[in-house]
């Protein structure tokens, strides 16, 4: 046992020490331990359970680790066996393991939610009305409204939103009547509705959970969200909410930030402005408010509202937010000071942030607000004229404009800008490499490929040149001996990257090398689970006729990110809905 695996040797010391425990105790008081169900046999079983499960034999590891549990009717065994099957990526075994253990413990909170998580995670979602209803039961009557609350995000990976929407709605009939959760129950069915996209839904269940209790802040926080021109009930909600007793201040910030978003910036600062007269230590509602006044030149008043907003948040408690805040207030009070020709003072303001990537941070997303409003121009023209007090900040602005860019998919200006900067900074072989992946994203692939093999003359070491190179050749089933030969040099150099991996098992699948494919993507998909992996292992298993296997990857894809180009491209090219 001396060469056990550290995890194996603690897994079974988890299971060894309460039953050492209870007979020390036991022969510190002279009374006999009390039995254990720990024997030789048992032990010997789960032991050879744990060697399996991290070895080559999951399934036999699991098998014995769930029989030790039903033997022993141990929920701890229970949910190793479901864990298990996790690692083993076997969602119906993780199902057999989490029943089992809810039916031996059928009020064990615990076991149901797993039975509940998993079901989702297999998209069985009409299997889950029982578990759902049994999960609201079981929670403690404190922590209910919170329990309902998280149902939405549960539901979110649902393919088909209409119809868990409708689930939802009817495993909540006992709380949708009821005065104390009612409106939590409600919010969550409206957040359904919308998943379902059918905004109207959304708003009557946000109005039925408003007049149950018009004072609950879920309905408002609904509202909130369906706010636009479109559905101006929405708003009226919100304002009756607002109108009455003493609302939350958080929700009068998110209805100034909604009429921001509306660029309705009056009644913007009118709600600010009741914040900051009601709550005078808020400090959020001073940093916008002093912004809105720099934007109307009021600079006295901006003036005013920035340093009250720097004294509040200096007394807060350190942090990412209150960095962002300050580097945001600090900016707005250079501007104040450049407007007056103070240029002096505003070189100290923005000597005072502290980190230029927080300042940079905070008007990127200013930029991004103002791209998706059609403003690109603004957006850029924002990142551009941050100061730059050394190289590195003017690295940091160019790449924070190609973010911008590549984003909102204006590939040509950011190939463009990335050349500029290359021509000024030929040495920078990060340059040259973004500017292939733009040229890349034009579908330019001479270009690219002229760009990557600059970048290999100039720096043979650099392994994602080849990669790169590899891969894109094999996407588009050319020149793909070439194109592997690229990739295992890049592997040559980093041989351990589950990518690169990923790469080469693409060019095996483009040459009909399906069996080696597979093998490549489950050994880099174990290394590293990723979306993209996900999606090229399973368009491999889907074209070998193993469907099932494929969704329930693709499945676990989604989980990780539903916004992986890669994954969405090819469901939507083979027309799958996982």
């Amino acid at each position: 046992m001396g060469r056990m695996k550290l995890s194996t040797r603690l897994a079974l010391a988890a299971l060894l020490v309460p039953a050492l425990l209870a007979t020390a105790q036991a022969q510190q008081e002279d009374t006999p331990p009390p039995p254990s169900a720990l024997d030789a046999s048992l032990f010997y079983q789960l032991l050879l359970g744990e060697l399996n499960a991290q070895g080559n034999d999951p399934g036999t590891g699991f098998s014995l680790i769930l029989d030790a549990a039903r033997k022993t009717n141990d929920a701890a065994l229970y949910q190793r066996a479901v864990e298990i099957a996790f690692q083993a990526r076997s969602g119906e075994s993780g199902l057999q393991a989490a029943r089992a253990w809810k039916q031996a413990y059928p009020k064990s909170r615990e076991a149901n939610r797993y039975v509940l998580q998993i079901l989702l995670v297999l998209n069985r979602v009409d299997d889950t009305l029982e578990p759902l209803k049994t999960e609201i039961a079981l929670a403690e009557p404190g922590e209910r409204g919170a329990a309902i609350g998280a149902i939405p995000r549960a539901y979110a990976r649902a393919a088909d939103k209409k119809a868990a929407a409708t689930l939802v709605e009817q495993a909540f009939a006992e709380q949708l009547a009821d005065r104390t959760y009612g409106a939590a129950a409600w919010t969550a069915v409206g957040r359904m509705r919308l998943l379902a996209e059918d905004g109207a839904g959304a708003l009557e269940a946000a109005r039925r959970g408003h007049a149950l209790s018009p004072q609950a802040e879920g309905p408002v926080l609904l509202a909130l969200e369906l706010m636009d021109a479109k559905q101006p009930q929405a708003e009226a909600l919100v304002r009756q909410y607002l109108a009455q007793g003493k609302p939350l201040p958080e929700l009068r910030m998110g209805y100034a930030r909604a009429l921001l978003d509306a660029q309705r910036y009056p009644e913007a600062l009118e709600q600010l402005q009741v914040v900051t007269t009601e709550r005078p230590d808020f400090p959020e509602a001073w940093l916008v408010q002093g912004t809105l006044f720099v934007q109307d030149n009021q600079l006295p008043k901006a003036e005013a509202a920035l340093k009250r907003y720097v004294e509040l948040a200096q007394q807060q408690r350190s942090g990412e937010e209150r960095s962002r805040g300050l580097a945001q207030a600090y900016l707005s009070l250079s501007q104040i000071a450049e407007k007056r020709k103070d240029y002096p003072l505003a070189g100290a303001w923005l000597d005072k942030i502290e980190n230029s990537q927080d300042l940079l941070a905070a008007q990127s997303r200013r930029a991004s607000l103002l791209a998706r409003q059609g403003k690109l121009e603004d957006a850029r023209k924002l990142i551009q004229s941050l100061p730059e007090r050394n190289p590195g900040d003017a690295r940091a602005k160019l790449m924070a404009e190609v973010s911008l860019l590549r984003d909102f998919k204006q590939y040509k200006p950011a190939y463009e800008l990335l050349g500029a900067a290359a021509k000024k900074d030929p040495a920078d072989p990060d340059l040259l490499y973004d500017q292939a992946m733009m040229a890349e994203k034009l579908n330019d692939l001479p270009d690219m490929e002229r760009l990557l093999r600059q970048l290999i003359a100039a720096k043979p070491d650099y392994h994602h040149a080849y990669n790169a190179l590899g891969y894109s050749l094999a996407e588009r089933s050319m020149r793909l001996p070439e194109a592997k030969q690229l990739i295992q040099k890049a592997l040559e150099f980093a041989p351990n990257d589950p990518f690169i991996s990923d790469s080469l098992a693409w060019v095996e699948f483009r040459m009909g090398n399906k069996t080696e494919a597979v093998r490549i993507l489950e050994t880099a998909y174990k290394s590293r689970p990723d979306a993209e992996i996900a999606a090229h292992l399973g368009e491999v298993l889907w074209s070998m006729g193993q469907r099932d296997r494929a969704q329930t990857i693709w499945r676990e894809g989604m989980l990780m990110n539903n916004e992986s180009e890669t994954l969405q491209e090819t469901l939507k090219r083979l027309k799958v809905r996982p």
